[in-house]
């Protein structure tokens, strides 16, 4: 059976959204439901949602697939915990979740339309065949590479993210130390996917470019952090998993030490970072030669 899947990523924040998304669909495991795009705040730009879309419109022409469903995501976090931002994106998600079935939705970015679907209709919830998979959140244990530092996708909804985990949803997390290690030279990306046709020449120089205007010093390597979310779906054996219990974000986007009782979440310590990059890699250049 294939797997119905809801991207909703924030494509136009940093150079790993990309690969992530190619590679959901080109994986013919995975029944896209739809795309949504999301916000990053407005550190970089005042229109980050549009942002987002312009880049996933980008992606589905270079794929020439224009079967996709994209439903605009809210374009700011929520205002409390009580109050939804309402967007085709968050309807998306509801439509979707009142489908038999199970139902992925993985979140690249902030956690608004997740939480958002989830007060617009409480009853998502219940749904024993909906999980929810997010890229994002600070160590459980302090071990951090030595910064002390908040979340970037956490620091940009830190109420949607305490909304949906204090939910009966059930939530897959995948947080900092384990989506940086997937790291990948540009070296390698060079010779796996640079050469394989207008979008394997596109995901490279924009991840370059990424890095030259946004990282200093020079470097020649960065991590395709969202891209767990894609394996985990299409591999579940494929990480390593421990029950956490849920802990209260702080506004400083990071978890304190209050927890909620009697709330659990699936928590990845590691994953297969040698199938996830072959994987994609194999069919990013499949792609570009059935073309």
């Amino acid at each position: 059976m294939r797997r119905r899947l809801i991207i909703d990523t924030d494509a136009k924040n940093e150079a790993d959204d990309q690969f992530a998304i190619v590679h959901a669909l080109l994986s013919p495991s995975l029944d896209i439901a739809g795309i949504v795009p999301a916000h990053f705040g407005d550190a970089r730009s005042r229109h980050s949602m549009q942002d987002s879309r312009d880049e996933v419109d980008l992606l589905l022409r270079l794929l020439d697939r224009d079967d996709v469903v994209v439903a605009n995501g809210a374009e700011h976090a929520v205002p409390d915990a009580l109050t939804p931002v309402d967007s085709d994106g968050a309807r998306l998600i509801i439509s979707e979740a009142r489908k038999p079935g199970p139902l992925f939705v993985i979140f690249l970015g902030p956690l608004t339309d997740m939480a958002s679907a989830l007060l617009l209709d409480p009853s998502i919830a219940d749904n024993p065949d909906l999980t929810v998979v997010w890229i994002g959140g600070t160590p459980y244990d302090e071990v951090t590479g030595g910064e002390r530092r908040g979340e970037f996708n956490l620091s940009n909804d830190v109420t949607a993210a305490n909304v949906v985990f204090q939910s009966r949803l059930r939530v897959w997390q995948i947080p900092m130390t384990v989506y940086r290690m997937v790291g990948v030279g540009y070296a390698e990306l060079d010779e796996k996917v640079a050469p394989h046709g207008e979008l394997g020449e596109y995901l490279v120089r924009q991840l370059k470019e990424f890095n030259a205007e946004h990282v200093d010093p020079e470097i020649e390597y960065r991590s395709l952090g969202d891209s767990p979310a894609v394996s985990v779906v299409l591999n579940p054996d494929g990480a390593v998993w421990r029950h956490r219990p849920v802990h209260v974000f702080g506004d400083d986007a990071r978890m304190t030490n209050v927890i909620v009782e009697g709330r659990s979440v699936l928590v990845a310590e590691s994953v297969d970072v040698r199938f996830l990059l072959e994987d994609m890699f194999a069919k990013i250049k499949a792609h570009a030669a059935r073309r």
